[in-house]
C-alpha cells in the first residue's frame, strides 16, 4: 500500500523508521510527504530520513492528488478549540476516495461522527488508535476483541504533565518546577496550562465518548477541572494520608446522554488509577457483558505513538 502523509514531526519520523524496520514482512510504502515547514515530497521510495522536500504544494488537495497514494497519514499538530486544519485534511483525502489514519486527536473529539460517516459514503477506512493512549489498544481493542459489548462508561488516568507535576510536588518541588521538569522531558505542551487546565484530558474524553458511545460531544462539552488549585502543600498532606491526587476523566451515561468530566481527584495510592505515575496512562471500559476491562501503557513515548499509527494500517490491509 502506498501512503502520504501530511505532518513529518517526531512521529511521522518515528513512523518512517517502523517501516523501514519491518518492511521485509509488510511491504507498506511512503510516497509523498506534506508540511508546512519544509515543503513536499513527491516520488519517494520507502525509507525516507532525510526526504527531498521541494516547494510545498499550494493545498492539501494539490498534494494528495499528486501523491497517487491509497491511504493517507495525518500527523499534524493538534489544534484543541477546532481540530482544524486536520478536519479539513481528513475530508479531502475522502473525496478522493483514500483511507485514513490520523494521530491527532482534534478532529475526533471535535466532528467524529460526521467523518465516520463520510468514510462510509465513500467506502473507505478510518483508524485513530493513537490518539487517546498513544499506540496502546483502546478503540482497537474494542473493534475487534470485544464483539456484541456495549461500552457503558469509561474511567482515566490519561494525561502525563498533570502526573509529573503532582509526582513534582510530592517531592516538596513547586507546581511550576513541576511544569518545567515535564517540558524538558517533551511530554508537556509549550504551553503548559492545555494539560494542568485539562484541556488534553477533555479532548481525549471526547474522543473516547463520541467513538465507542456515540456521545457526539466536543470538549467544550465536557466538565472540566484541572489540577492548578493543588499546592505541594496540599499535595505532600495528602501523601502523608498514603492518599494521591490524580486528573480522572470519566464518562458515562446519564439520563440517556453521555456526559463527560475531567477533575482531579484524591484516591487511595492503591486504586489502580493512582498506582500508574509519569507518563504511563490507564483506561478502564465499563461494559454490559465483560464488566470492567482496560489496557496500561507504561512509559509510551513517539516509538508506541508511531506503532499506533503502523496498527491501524494492518488493520486497513486486513480488512479491504
Amino acid at each position: 500500500m502506498k501512503l502520504a502523509l501530511i505532518g513529518y514531526g517526531n512521529v511521522g519520523r518515528a513512523f518512517a523508521r517502523l517501516l523501514d524496520a519491518r518492511r521485509s514482512t509488510f511491504p507498506f510504502r511512503i510516497v509523498a510527504i506534506h508540511t508546512a515547514r519544509h515543503g513536499s515530497a513527491y516520488g519517494l521510495r520507502g525509507g525516507v530520513p532525510a526526504p527531498p522536500f521541494g516547494p510545498p504544494a499550494d493545498s492539501v488537495e494539490e498534494f494528495l492528488d499528486q501523491s497517487r497514494a491509497e491511504v493517507a497519514v495525518e500527523l499534524t499538530t493538534l489544534n484543541p478549540a477546532t481540530g482544524e486544519p486536520a478536519i479539513g485534511h481528513i475530508r479531502a483525502a475522502f473525496a478522493r476516495r483514500m483511507h485514513v489514519i490520523t494521530a491527532n486527536k482534534g478532529p475526533i473529539a471535535h466532528a467524529f461522527a460526521s467523518l465516520r460517516e463520510e468514510a462510509e459514503r465513500a467506502l473507505v477506512e478510518f483508524r485513530y488508535e493513537s490518539t487517546v493512549m498513544d499506540g496502546a489498544p483502546v478503540f482497537n481493542m474494542v473493534r475487534n476483541n470485544l464483539p456484541g459489548v456495549r461500552v457503558l462508561g469509561f474511567t482515566g488516568a490519561l494525561n502525563s504533565t498533570s502526573k509529573l507535576v503532582i509526582d513534582a510536588m510530592r517531592r516538596g518541588l513547586s507546581f511550576d518546577d513541576g511544569v518545567r521538569e515535564a517540558q524538558k522531558m517533551g511530554v508537556a505542551e509549550a504551553d503548559a496550562s492545555y494539560d494542568t487546565d485539562g484541556w488534553d484530558s477533555a479532548a481525549k474524553g471526547a474522543a473516547l465518548a463520541n467513538v465507542l458511545m456515540d456521545a457526539r460531544v466536543t470538549p467544550l462539552d465536557v466538565e472540566r477541572r484541572g489540577i492548578g488549585r493543588l499546592t505541594p502543600e496540599r499535595v505532600r498532606e495528602l501523601a502523608g494520608n498514603r492518599k494521591r491526587p490524580v486528573l480522572i476523566t470519566r464518562g458515562r451515561l446519564s439520563g440517556g446522554k453521555v456526559k463527560v468530566r475531567v477533575r482531579a481527584e484524591v484516591l487511595d495510592e492503591t486504586d489502580p488509577l493512582a498506582t500508574v505515575q509519569g507518563t504511563s496512562n490507564i483506561i478502564l471500559f465499563h461494559t454490559d457483558l465483560m464488566g470492567t476491562v482496560g489496557t496500561v501503557s507504561i512509559e509510551p513515548g513517539v516509538e508506541q505513538t508511531a506503532y499506533g499509527v503502523f496498527s491501524d494500517l494492518i488493520d486497513i490491509a486486513k480488512t479491504i
